[in-house]
Formats: structure tokens, C-alpha cells, sequence
């Protein structure tokens, strides 16, 4: 599939446009923030995994608002999660999955070195938190394998994978590997943690179980159009698809894991699959309907039956953003990358 030029630019107009003044709104009713429903950690931590790496004032004022929010939610205990329109928190302390995505975001900051020197504590101690959600733990190890190579958080990180790597949860003999009962959301992102994890400690054993993992889950994905990604509602074994509502996180988690096993093997395959995670977004999908807007730069929230859910949320933009940042660093690599 051929994506027109004009369909890969990372567009941040949408995103601008859910910006509050404590920083990135959650929900939106078509193209307009729903302000009623407020923010969360979670997308405001996607957000700055999204713009540390872009060079420009419009990335850079999202960047800092969002950091800002991480910051702000941050407890000795954890990150808190909910807040209102006004700026008042909802909640006590967040799931472990915000958690896990608030480390990201400040582990990714690190990678850029736009961690500011005030927030290492908060890194350091964030770090720390016990976590037994799957993704929650793959998440804070995106983020701990981020900030490896920056001198002060790396420590941190490093002590974060020692203890989080083994945390990641076992894999399944037989036919369904997956080490849960069923797919359920974000799905790449534990085999991609599996494998940054024995890139980044030489662990060769569980590289290859996470590049295994991910494997089957490209094949489970795959249908006749292209990815066609778990529902909402799951997938357990011998359960096929098509199957709705599809949601854009899954593509932008396919989309960055093949890029890290490609980066981890050389794999054309692996390349080739990413590019095909990135094409779900224009079209490329069991609909055959778009799900990203270049014009504004939304997302669309969901892929159903007969076509796109019209509301443009932030975590569906930001997803559709990410994965076209994944092809962008791939067009820049050539497609012969060796091996790291």
C-alpha cells in the first residue's frame, strides 16, 4: 500500500487543539475536548513520549505542559491518575498501568536528556514502586530501557530492570503462548519489553522468547486486509475475527514492537509488519476505512463494523501519531540495518 506523502506528517494541530491548561485532555465528542471528562496521566504521559523527540515550538509546548502534568501527579506512593477541568485530583494514587506509562514518559524524557534535574527524584523513586500488572510492567520498562545511557537516571533504570525484567509474566507451552487466558489491550507491548530488555542486559534467552512472542501475536493479528487487532472485548483461544471495536492503541504498540525487533534483528520482516501496523491508520484494515485525519491530525477513536468512530480522543491520536513516527524512523533507517 502506498500512503500519500501528505499522510505521513506527524500533524499536531488536533492535539494543540485537546491542550488545557493543565495539559492534555482525555476525551473528545467528535473533534471537540470534552472538558467534563478531564485528564489523566496516561495520555498526558503518551504525550510526552510523542513530542521529546520533535524539534519545534508547537512539540515543545505540549512537551512541557505534559511533563508538567506527569510531575504534578506524581506521590511517594505513585502517580495519581484522574484530574478535573479545573485542576483538582480525582484520585488518591492510579492503576499501575498510569503508573507504568508515567515512567515511560519521564524514561523517554531522560533518553532525550529533557529530564529536568528536579525530576530524577521523582524518576528514581517511581522506579522503585512493586508492580504485578503485566502491562503496567512492561510499560515502566520502556521506560527504564529508555533512560539507560543518560548518566544520571541510569542507575535508576538499570536497578528497574534488574527487578521489573524478571517480573514480565511466563509464557505458555502449546498452541497459545500468550502467558494470559486472553488477549486483551496493548497486547506488543509485553513481548516488545521482553525483547528491549535482552537488548539492553544480554540476555539472549529472553530477546528470543519476546521476538517469539511477538511472532505468533503478528500472526494471530493478521487477517486478509491486514492487521486486524483484538476487540475491546478480547480475544482467547480459537476465538477469529474479524472482530469490533478495534482500538489504535494496538496498532501504535504493533507498530513500535516490530520496529524494536527490527532494530533487534535486522528483519526485513519485521520492518515490513511495522509499516503494515502504520497503514491500519489509512485504510489498511477489516473496513477499508481511514482512522487518522492528515488534515487535522486526529485519530479516530475505534474501528466498528461499518466503519470509524468519528470521536478524535487523545489517546487515539496520539496513537495514530506514534505509529507514524515509527514509519518516519524507519524511512530514515536503511532496510539492510544490521543487527544490534
Amino acid at each position: 500500500m502506498t500512503v500519500p506523502p501528505n499522510e505521513n506528517r506527524i500533524n499536531l494541530q488536533h492535539l494543540l487543539k485537546l491542550m488545557g491548561p493543565h495539559g492534555l485532555f482525555e476525551h473528545a465528542l467528535f473533534r471537540e475536548p470534552r472538558l467534563e471528562h478531564g485528564y489523566c496521566t496516561d495520555d498526558n504521559a503518551r504525550a510526552v513520549v510523542i513530542t521529546a523527540a520533535m524539534e519545534d515550538a508547537a512539540a515543545d509546548a505540549i512537551f512541557d505542559r505534559c511533563l508538567r502534568f506527569v510531575a504534578d501527579a506524581f506521590t511517594p506512593e505513585g502517580f495519581r491518575n484522574r484530574r478535573s477541568s479545573s485542576g483538582d485530583w480525582l484520585d488518591g494514587l492510579g492503576s499501575e498501568d498510569a503508573h507504568g506509562r508515567a515512567v515511560w514518559g519521564l524514561g523517554v524524557a531522560a533518553r532525550y536528556d529533557r529530564l529536568p534535574p528536579e525530576l530524577l527524584p521523582t524518576f528514581d523513586v517511581a522506579c522503585l514502586r512493586p508492580l504485578t500488572a503485566p502491562r503496567a510492567i512492561a510499560y515502566a520498562l520502556l521506560g527504564a530501557t529508555a533512560a539507560v545511557d543518560h548518566v544520571d537516571a541510569a542507575p535508576a533504570a538499570r536497578a528497574a530492570i534488574a527487578r521489573l525484567g524478571g517480573a514480565l509474566p511466563a509464557v505458555r507451552p502449546g498452541s497459545w503462548p500468550w502467558p494470559e487466558d486472553r488477549l486483551t489491550y496493548a497486547n506488543a507491548r509485553i513481548p516488545q519489553a521482553m525483547i528491549l530488555v535482552g537488548q539492553t542486559t544480554g540476555d539472549r534467552l529472553i530477546r528470543n522468547i519476546g521476538l517469539h512472542l511477538l511472532d505468533w501475536l503478528v500472526k494471530v493479528e493478521t487477517g486478509p486486509e491486514g492487521f486486524s487487532f483484538t476487540p475491546v472485548a478480547g480475544r482467547g483461544p480459537g476465538e477469529t475475527g474479524p472482530a469490533f471495536d478495534q482500538q489504535p492503541i494496538e496498532a501504535w504498540a504493533m507498530a513500535d514492537a516490530c520496529e524494536t525487533a527490527a532494530l533487534a534483528t535486522g528483519g526485513a520482516a519485521w520492518r515490513t509488519h511495522a509499516l503494515r501496523a502504520f497503514e491500519w491508520f489509512h485504510g489498511r484494515n477489516d473496513v477499508g476505512v481511514a482512522m487518522y485525519d492528515p488534515a487535522t491530525g486526529a485519530g479516530y477513536d475505534g474501528l466498528e463494523a461499518d466503519g470509524a468512530n468519528l470521536n478524535c480522543g487523545a489517546e487515539s491520536t496520539l496513537s495514530a501519531l506514534g505509529a507514524a513516527q515509527v514509519r518516519e524512523r524507519l524511512l530514515a533507517v536503511p532496510a539492510t540495518v544490521a543487527a544490534l
